[in-house]
């Protein structure tokens, strides 16, 4: 049985390499169809050859063929074209001279061989392959969110790449870190495609493999590869990464900030480990009386603040993480040492000096560190000395006041302590002026105000009766105020503020003087101290009136030196040295006994013709242009 199949199978073969060799008449080769490639959506133009003359185009017909099946779709007469029904019937139009068949609007389903036949219907005629393309979408990604375990056997799903809408199915390749992967290089691809009701393809590519602890930085992408008329083309997708599951080999502790740490630092104190996801993690303290380790509260982060750092903060700190998956325990353990700000202490804690005196200050701390001391006066800020010792020679009022010791750890930078002392000078009460002046109105009530400084605080009194009241302005001065009415007798005498410790007294004397240009009446008037340079005090000087007697002075001056201008004004104008510049005067000639006396010109504003009462007993006659401008002769 075996050998009869053989030898059919022999002879088979032979007839079909005999009827190859010799040929069989009717069955000609066909030649290969010419290729026409466009896209989606845009107009095919099949030509029916280039051998054809205009002649044998008069009547042609077209056909698609699918598998084989040849089916009529357009038929030129005449140079007329007729669309057959079908799929085709609203899509075909001739173009040119009817050589040309226009397929507009084509689909994928267009991707066929049309056939044209003209003249005998027993012509092989022309054949094209009508090659249809469309770019696909942007490829989207979609990256495995559980993640990809290191360690195992098989691949394990990566990413997922889709790519719709194309034709025909592009190609995908899969990246990582930019680098082409390729089977089996640990990696297995699963690529399948689907046929939408367009004809269009979308792509499905699934990339699983096997990765590594150091691959959970790796950046993974696909990319599509797509043909179109024009050429070939891609598209990429984004770069995604992919979580890496690994077992936790080893825990330990982190403190922020690295470094030394001071008394006041913000520290935090977190575990880390290697794993992926990391393990569940306490951090405990060792008690330095038991030495038990107790767990310390950490925010929702798993870190431990400590903030303010103090230094009983400092010990064995240990980290512990619990690997939920394999159930195993690692820890680690590291001591903290947090710098405490040294304790200062200056000696004497009180200091004071007598004026004229000296006072030395001893700065001490302690620490394990070196130190570095300075010191500095408050008010100024001024650096005095480098060194745990300042000495204060000539001491004065000005020397009092506080000093600042400020010791601080150059090994620890940012690590110091200040410590305040006052310095006291003691002396007698110090007043700012012996005697003031200040202007009042007669019964009125006065607030009169005193100030005194020195060591020991001096106490004011006042030599009049009132209500006084004191006020401490620091841990040298006091301010008195006393409320008194301004009576005439009170006016006379003055006041006194007398100011004293047990090392003097001091005296300051306020004298009243009345302000006539004010009313009088019960009124209330304030006077405050006069402002001093030294600071100890704030009074101000009332500014005091000017005298009417003054006024009724320069008034007086300023006539007298108006009637001896006007005198002089008139004896340069009897000179002639000032002209008149007026036509109509008169000269009145006198005899020379007469030319020293003097005259006064009287002016008249009336008329010409009234004038004629002004004239002389001896009817002189005004000249023309005469005014009525006389001089008499004061001497009668």
């Amino acid at each position: 049985m075996r050998l009869s199949r053989l030898l059919c199978a022999f002879l088979l073969a032979a007839c079909c390499c005999c009827r190859r060799a010799g040929g069989v008449p009717g069955e000609a080769e066909q030649p290969e169809p010419e290729l026409v490639k466009v896209e989606v959506g845009r107009t095919a133009l099949l030509q029916c050859g280039p051998s054809h003359s205009q002649g044998n185009l008069s009547h042609v017909e077209w056909f698609s063929v699918h598998k084989e099946r040849q089916t009529p779709i357009f038929s030129v007469h005449q140079g007329r074209g007729q669309s057959a029904p079908g799929e085709y019937q609203d899509r075909l139009s001739l173009q040119g001279q009817g050589a040309t068949l226009a397929l507009a609007h084509v689909t994928p389903h267009d991707e066929r061989i049309f056939l044209c036949r003209g003249g005998h219907p027993r012509s092989p005629g022309h054949r094209i392959q009508l090659r249809v393309y469309k770019a696909p979408e942007e490829p989207s990604i979609q990256v495995n969110t559980v993640g990809v375990t290191v360690g195992r056997t098989e691949p394990e799903e990566v990413a997922t790449c889709v790519g719709r809408n194309g034709y025909p199915v592009p190609q995908v390749v899969w990246y990582k870190n930019g680098q082409p992967l390729k089977e089996p290089d640990r990696v297995l691809i699963q690529s399948s495609q689907t046929v939408e009701s367009s004809g269009l393809y979308t792509l499905r590519s699934v990339l699983k493999a096997q990765l590594l602890k150091g691959d959970e930085d790796a950046h993974f992408h696909c990319e599509l590869d797509y043909q179109l008329p024009s050429g070939l083309y891609m598209k990429e997708s984004r770069k995604v990464t992919v979580p890496v599951l690994y077992p936790t080999e080893r825990v330990w502790l982190e403190v922020e900030p690295k470094g030394v740490l001071k008394e006041g630092d913000r520290v935090e104190i977190r575990c880390v480990a290697d794993g992926n996801p990391p393990p569940h993690f306490s951090i405990s303290k060792q008690n330095s009386s038991t030495t038990d380790m107790e767990e310390q509260p950490t925010d929702d982060n798993g870190v431990l603040v400590l903030e303010p750092a103090r230094k009983e903060h400092s010990g064995w700190y240990e980290c512990q993480g619990l690997d939920l998956e394999t159930m195993t325990s690692l820890s680690d353990r590291r001591e903290l040492l947090v710098h405490a700000v040294p304790e200062v202490r200056v000696r004497p804690e009180a200091p004071e000096g007598r004026e004229g005196g000296s006072l030395s200050l001893v700065c001490a701390a302690d620490s394990e560190e070196t130190l570095a001391f300075q010191w500095l006066r408050e008010k100024t800020g001024e650096v005095l000395e480098k060194g745990p010792e300042l000495r204060l020679h000539s001491l004065n009022r000005e020397a009092a006041g506080g000093y600042l010791c400020v010791v601080s750890v150059p090994r620890v930078p940012g690590l110091n302590s200040t410590q305040l002392v006052d310095v006291a000078v003691s002396g007698p009460p110090w007043m700012a002026l012996r005697e003031r002046r200040v202007r009042v109105q007669e019964n009125t009530m006065l607030n009169l105000s005193c100030e005194a400084s020195g060591h020991p605080r001096p106490t004011i009194s006042w030599n009049v009766g009132g209500k006084a009241s004191e006020e401490a302005q620091g841990a040298q001065s006091v301010l008195s105020v006393l409320s008194v009415l301004a009576t005439p007798e009170l006016l006379q005498t003055g006041v006194e503020c007398v100011a004293s410790n047990a090392l003097g007294r001091n005296t300051t004397t306020i004298v009243l003087e009345l302000d006539s240009n004010r009313t009088t009446g019960l009124t209330a008037f304030t006077v405050g101290p006069q402002t001093r340079t030294n600071h100890t005090s704030a009074e101000k000087k009332l500014p005091e009136p000017q005298s009417k007697g003054v006024v009724i002075v320069a008034v007086t001056v300023c006539l007298l030196v108006l009637a001896v201008l006007g005198a002089v004004l008139y004896f340069l104008y009897k000179k002639g040295r000032l002209p008149c510049g007026r036509s109509g005067k008169q000269e009145i000639t006198l005899p020379p006994s007469r030319k020293s006396e003097f005259v006064v010109e009287v002016k008249s504003d009336k008329l010409p013709e009234e004038m004629g009462l002004l004239q002389g007993s001896t009817g002189d006659k005004r000249a023309p242009g005469d005014q009525g401008e006389k001089y008499i002769d004061l001497r009668h």
